[in-house]
């Protein structure tokens, strides 16, 4: 089994839509909540930022191990979570384009049986790493469509603002 062209260009490729996606927003927009009980763009970019570390160690386990079981990533359970959220952008940024240069050349330096390894999703059951990478590169897509949602909301609220400002000075 060895990995289609879909996941390897997704592998070198798919992160980078976060920089077109929050391309001109500030930082602090970036952060900003949309919905109180909704992770922000931001967080949404930390908690990817943090899995990737997450699934290299899930990658050398199944490497070493026979068949592993694996609990489900849980952001708020991770104590190293708080951290990645201390962070900057750009550092978010620089780590998650690292991290996915790695990964991807421990996934393209796979043999054939290396891939063929399996490990166990406590929801999906059992699951070769060529399948690993689709789930994680499928988990990463979501919150990709999460951040552009955000995004979106952030750019609204921020237009309507300016609106607002520019209504204001108009009748002075």
């Amino acid at each position: 089994m060895s990995l289609s062209a879909s996941i390897l260009a997704r592998l070198q490729c798919q992160h980078q839509t976060i920089h077109e996606l929050i391309s001109g927003l500030p930082e602090v927009r970036v952060r900003q909540r949309a919905q109180p009980d909704k992770w922000s763009a931001f967080e949404n970019i930390a908690h990817l930022a943090a899995y990737q570390p997450v699934f290299l160690r899930r990658l050398e386990r199944m490497r070493k191990e026979t068949s592993p079981e694996f609990e489900r990533y849980v952001a708020e359970k991770d104590p190293l979570f708080p951290a990645y959220l201390e962070r900057s952008l750009p550092a978010l940024l620089a780590e998650i384009g690292e991290k996915r240069s790695f990964i991807y050349s421990e996934l393209t330096g796979m043999d054939e049986e290396t891939l063929g390894r399996t490990g166990l999703h406590p929801r999906y059951g059992l699951f070769t790493i060529g399948q690993w990478a689709e789930f994680f590169l499928l988990h990463e897509a979501h919150h990709l469509y999460t951040v552009f949602l955000q995004v979106q909301e952030q750019r609204k609220a921020f237009a309507q603002a300016g609106d607002q400002l520019h209504k204001r000075a108009a009748d002075l």
